[in-house]
């Protein structure tokens, strides 16, 4: 479940469309009927909060969403313009640090993707969706 208070137009979530697990977009919100638009590769379909999963994020996800990986002394480090997340483990994404020019943040808790997706946005006033 991701509460709707969490999401954003463009965050990327799991979305349980009769019984498919499909990965889609928000396209709106409705805050008044506690829905999100969400537009599941298909078709656009507003989903209740029970409906809609996080994404956890991984390699995988910051891969698909654009950033290149490079191996550092400090971890693994990924890049997408100025906007960095580091990992120091390899694989671990329970500890990291994302910054953005002077914008340093560390976390102590596995992020899923519209978590990133939103602090992208708070940090850069962009948008992050795949390319």
């Amino acid at each position: 479940m991701v509460p709707i208070s969490d999401l954003r137009q463009g965050d990327i979530v799991k979305v349980n469309d009769e019984g498919v697990e499909r990965v889609g977009t928000v396209v709106d919100l409705s805050h008044e009927d506690n829905m999100a638009l969400v537009d599941n590769g298909i078709q656009e379909f507003w989903y209740a909060p029970e409906q809609m999963g996080a994404i956890p994020l991984d390699e995988e996800q910051l891969l698909m969403l654009g950033f290149e990986k490079v191996q550092t002394e400090a971890g693994t480090k990924y890049m997408r313009g100025p906007f960095r997340v580091l990992t120091h483990e390899p694989g671990d994404f329970s500890h990291l640090e994302v910054w953005y020019r002077e914008d340093h943040r560390h976390f102590h808790k596995p992020l899923f993707v519209h978590e990133l997706q939103n602090h992208y946005h708070q940090m850069t006033k962009v948008t992050l969706e795949r390319p």
